[in-house]
């Protein structure tokens, strides 16, 4: 003989408070109302201004004469009014050798930025598709050797690196012409290899981070449809990750447009190759006697920045949160 339990009969909620209940149970809910309170708010606001405030120093240097910038703080500028458009004319129009124009250098750093971008994004997708998807032997312990790349310094392997590319990538070598026919003159291959080098490790780890994110449902269901992973990488992974592609490309951008130590170690110090921070560096003369052009410099060296944070930032603040709360 069996016998029954009757269930419970429980409260249930009205239309109202089960809104409520569902709402305030999630994860993204409590976080939005974190981020959006008023004292999240007024400390956001004081970061902001903090932060802008030697920026628009800067700015308010980078047009005031030599002598004024010498003598008097750019917050004395109501008491010493004087505004000049000589900084930016000497920077963007002088005829000298001393001080060349950095439109040669402006190029440059497109041309080392935007392939430097390009190729870890690739390489870090795949990669990181493969780590999250993609069973295969030690793939667990290889994972875990990449993410331990991120410690070791830039500075140890810039000498290594360095040896390797004057013995193979040496200018004018016919092999490379061969391997790679639209290499151009100018050989940007080794500022490319390296910063793709450098950033693999990191890249890898956030784009697994979010891809490893994705419904397994919906892989499964491009398996069952007959899929390869070719097709699911690049028809289901590719646009649900775009998010963090995009956030993790305005950071490597970000990183190489703004990068110094790599572009002096790689680029030889010639004109051809080098980049627009070497130059905004040899601005200020061998004593800094002239750091008023460096403020007008670095000003045009912020277009470019701007220009690709502000055409992906609605992307950026998806990639951001994507992945970082459930519910």
């Amino acid at each position: 003989m069996s016998s029954s339990v009757a269930p419970v009969d429980l409260p249930t909620p009205d239309g109202k408070d089960e809104y409520r209940i569902a709402i305030a149970g999630t994860a993204t809910s409590r976080t939005k109302r974190r981020l959006t309170s008023r004292g999240a708010t007024v400390a956001a606001l004081i970061i902001a201004i903090l932060w802008t405030i030697p920026t628009f120093g800067l700015l308010v240097s980078s047009f005031r004469p030599a002598e004024l910038i010498q003598e008097t703080g750019w917050w004395t500028i109501f008491q010493n009014p004087g505004f000049t458009l000589d900084n930016y004319r000497d920077v963007l129009l002088s005829p000298s050798q001393s001080s060349p124009q950095l439109g040669a250098y402006f190029v440059n750093s497109l041309a080392i930025a935007i392939p430097a971008t390009i190729f870890p994004l690739v390489f870090a997708s795949m990669a990181a598709y493969a780590f999250a998807w993609m069973r295969f032997r030690f793939s667990n312990g290889l994972f875990i050797f990449i993410f331990a790349l991120q410690i070791v310094p830039i500075q140890m392997a810039l000498v290594p690196l360095l040896q390797t590319f004057s013995v193979w990538l040496r200018p004018g070598q016919q092999w490379l012409h061969d391997v790679i026919p639209f290499i151009p003159e100018q050989n940007y291959l080794p500022l490319w290899i390296a910063h793709t080098i450098f950033a693999l490790p990191l890249t890898i780890f956030l784009l697994h981070n979010f891809i490893s994110e994705i419904p397994g449902d919906v892989i499964e269901a491009a398996r069952v449809d007959g899929a390869s992973h070719t097709q699911i990488f690049f028809r289901v992974v590719i646009p649900l990750a775009t998010p963090a592609i995009a956030s993790v490309a305005i950071f490597q951008f970000l990183w190489v447009w703004n990068d110094l130590l790599v572009a002096l170690i790689f680029s030889g110090g010639t004109q051809d190759v080098a980049p627009l921070t070497q130059r905004l560096a040899e601005m200020v003369g061998s004593r800094g006697q002239d750091w008023q052009r460096l403020t007008a410099g670095a000003f045009v060296s912020l277009i470019v920045p701007l220009i690709v944070f502000f055409s992906l930032q609605r992307y950026f603040v998806r990639g951001l949160l994507a992945g970082s709360t459930k519910g």
